[in-house]
C-alpha cells in the first residue's frame, strides 16, 4: 500500500481538480505533490470503508484533518532556498582557519557557541548576534570566514550578489532587496552574506537621491531581521567601512563589527599546510617559508600555490620527471610575488580597528 504509486496528470491540472473539490489553491509544483498523497488517501479510505470514496471527499478529508501546513511550510522553504541558489558549505574550510586568528575565537566564542549551545545560551541569558559586519583590506579573507561559519554551524549560506539587487535597474535595488529580506525572514538556518556593502549603504551625506533610498532601506531591514526568532544571520563584508553611513554603525543595528585583518605566523603557516597537502611536494622548510610572506592575504597566499603548481606542472610536462615542490622552488615564487598588503594599508587598518570594532 504504501508503496502504491499513481499517475499524476500535468501539475495546472493537479492544481486545478484541487481548487475545483476544496476551494484551495496551491502553486502547481505543491498540488502535484499534494495529489499524490490524496490518491493514496483515497485507496486507503476506500479500503477502510469497504467502498469507493470519491475525490472531492478524500481531498477535503486530507485537508482538514491529515492536515499539510507542515508539508506546505518544508516544501516552500526548499522551494524558496533553491531560487535563492542557497548552498551547504563543508566543515572542512572552518579547520584551515588556524586557532590563534582573533577573528576566529571570537566567531566561535561570541557566535557559533551561543547558537550551537542554546539552552545554556538562554539560561544565562545571552542572545547570539544576528547581524554582523566583517571588514578589513582586500584579499584577507572576510568572504571566507563567513562561509566558514555557515560550514560550522551546519547552516545554508546564501550570497546576495550585486547583480541580483541590480536585475531591473539602479531604481529597483530598494525594492528587489526588501523582496529578498522579506523571503530571508521566512527561512531558518541561514547565513545570509553580502559582500562590498559600502556599494549599497554607504554614506548619505554625499549620496544622490536613489544612493540614499537604498542605504534607507537596509536600515529599515536590519531591525526586521533582527526581531525574528527565527535562526538567520544577516552578515554584511567590506573593504571600506569608512565608507558605510554612519546610522548603520552605531550600536543596536549590527551587533558585532568584526575586523579581519593580517596573518600571523601560524595562520600562514596553517593555510600554506592547506595548499602543500594538496600539491606534489618534495622536501619543504615551513620554517623558512612562513616568514618570506608577511604581507601575504589568505588570496595571495591561493594564488601564490597556483602559479607554484602551474610552475611544476609545466616541467615535468617538459621533462617527464618527476618534479616536487621545494622550499627553492615556493621561495622562487614569493620573491617574484607583490603581495596585496602595504604598509599604509596596514596603519590604516589599525586604526579603522581601534575606531570601528564591536563584539
Amino acid at each position: 500500500m504504501d508503496n502504491k504509486i499513481f499517475e499524476s496528470p500535468a501539475p495546472e491540472v493537479c492544481s486545478s481538480k484541487i481548487f475545483e473539490a476544496s476551494g484551495a489553491k496551491f502553486d502547481a509544483d505543491v498540488a502535484t505533490d499534494l495529489w499524490q498523497k490524496i490518491m493514496r488517501h483515497k485507496w486507503i479510505l476506500s479500503e477502510r470503508l469497504n467502498r469507493d470514496v470519491g475525490f472531492r471527499i478524500a481531498c477535503n478529508d486530507f485537508l482538514e484533518n491529515i492536515g499539510t501546513d507542515e508539508e506546505l511550510a518544508t516544501h516552500n522553504q526548499e522551494k524558496l532556498l533553491v531560487q535563492m541558489g542557497a548552498r551547504t558549505i563543508s566543515r572542512d574550510i572552518w579547520d584551515t582557519i588556524s586557532d590563534t586568528q582573533p577573528p576566529k575565537q571570537l566567531i566561535q566564542k561570541r557566535i557559533v557557541l551561543p547558537l550551537i549551545e542554546g539552552d545554556l545560551s538562554r539560561k544565562h541569558g545571552v542572545i547570539p548576534p544576528k547581524t554582523i559586519i566583517f571588514f578589513g583590506p582586500p584579499g584577507t579573507g572576510k568572504t571566507h570566514f563567513v562561509k566558514a561559519m555557515a560550514g560550522r554551524l551546519a547552516w545554508w549560506f546564501i550570497e546576495i550578489a550585486p547583480s541580483m539587487l541590480m536585475i531591473d535597474g539602479v531604481d529597483k535595488i530598494g525594492a528587489h532587496l526588501r523582496e529578498i529580506m522579506e523571503k530571508v525572514r521566512g527561512l531558518d538556518e541561514v547565513v545570509l552574506f553580502i559582500d562590498e556593502f559600502e556599494e549599497f549603504a554607504g554614506s548619505r551625506d554625499s549620496a544622490n537621491r536613489i544612493d540614499r533610498s537604498i542605504t534607507n532601506e537596509f536600515l529599515k531591514q536590519v531591525p526586521l531581521i533582527k526581531s525574528q526568532a527565527n535562526k538567520v544571520l544577516l552578515v554584511c563584508a567590506t573593504n571600506y567601512i569608512r565608507q558605510l553611513d554612519a546610522a548603520l554603525l552605531r550600536p543596536g543595528r549590527f551587533d558585532c563589527i568584526i575586523p579581519v585583518g593580517t596573518l600571523d605566523d601560524d595562520g600562514r603557516r596553517t593555510i600554506l599546510e592547506y595548499y602543500l597537502a594538496k600539491m606534489n611536494t618534495g622536501i619543504v622548510d615551513m620554517d623558512r617559508i612562513v616568514p618570506l610572506t608577511t604581507k601575504f592575504t589568505p588570496a595571495d597566499l591561493e594564488y601564490l600555490f597556483q602559479i607554484v603548481a602551474q610552475h611544476a606542472f609545466e616541467k615535468e610536462c617538459a621533462s617527464r620527471t618527476n618534479v616536487p615542490v621545494t622550499t627553492d622552488i615556493i621561495a622562487e615564487a614569493i620573491s617574484a610575488f607583490r603581495p596585496s598588503l602595504t604598509e599604509v594599508m596596514i596603519e590604516e587598518f589599525k586604526e579603522d580597528v581601534a575606531t570601528y570594532s564591536r563584539a
